[in-house]
């Protein structure tokens, strides 16, 4: 008996218990205890299992493959109860299609909203699209066996720790400068440039791309490319311009 049918069945017992049928309130409150969501011991049992297993494929993402080139245990923190909610969201849903609309338009609050209290990086996003469609996947109930779900998992796991190793795309990191000769950004003078900037910078710039020039302010936006010093994600590359403070 769904939540529905079980909150139908206690409200005419109410009733019936009020005119003082007590026939159909005896009737009614058998059903009640015959058929209640509290009995429903595989129900529950598919709960559990499917919960555990989103919430260990979740933490094995976000733990072993997120934090620890970024170390934001904010996002840590966002990435497990976003998660979760949205497994229990899609859980006890109706229909399938109901879960599949309802899963599409978190998809679409998220990528429209997109944390407007904070410039959320393109890094972070992808990472919680992920986890909400494995939470999706992990939710929707009978519609897919364990296997199914289980192989869901870790092919996921398997793209991901791939995408996050360097066997086919080699790490760099890059981040944006205010530099102030304009005389070397020249094409000609690319070498000296690159060494400039090493020495200000102390950093292993091997690629550098010119953007906006002020000859008025003898000024130049910009973005060098270097190799990182260790193996964690700075979170300020992709800051173009100092904050306001």
């Amino acid at each position: 008996m769904g939540l529905m049918t079980l909150l139908a069945a206690g409200g005419k017992a109410l009733l019936a218990a009020a005119s003082g049928d007590l026939d159909d309130f005896d009737a009614v409150a058998d059903t009640i205890g015959t058929s209640s969501v509290l009995a429903d011991w595989a129900a529950l049992g598919d709960l559990f299992i499917r919960f555990f297993l989103c919430l260990a494929v979740v933490f094995v993402i976000v733990r072993f493959f997120y934090y620890p080139k970024s170390r934001r245990r904010d996002y840590f923190f966002t990435f497990m109860l976003v998660s979760i909610s949205v497994f229990m969201l899609i859980f006890f849903l109706g229909g399938t299609k109901l879960k599949t609309g309802v899963a599409l338009g978190l998809f679409a609050i998220f990528s429209i909203i997109r944390y407007r209290t904070e410039s959320v990086p393109i890094r972070e996003m992808n990472y919680l699209f992920v986890l909400i469609a494995i939470s999706v996947i992990n939710g929707v109930g009978p519609s897919f066996s364990f296997a199914e779900l289980l192989a869901a998992d870790v092919l996921l796991i398997i793209v991901i720790s791939i995408c996050e190793s360097t066997i086919f795309v080699k790490k760099e990191a890059s981040k944006l400068i205010k530099y102030d000769n304009v005389k070397l950004v020249t094409p000609d003078k690319n070498e000296e440039l690159l060494e400039d900037l090493k020495k200000r910078t102390g950093l292993e710039v091997f690629r550098v791309e010119v953007g906006a020039i002020d000859f008025l302010k003898d000024s130049a936006i910009l973005r060098i490319y270097y190799k990182p010093l260790s193996g964690i994600d700075n979170s300020v590359d992709s800051v173009g311009r100092m904050p306001r403070g």
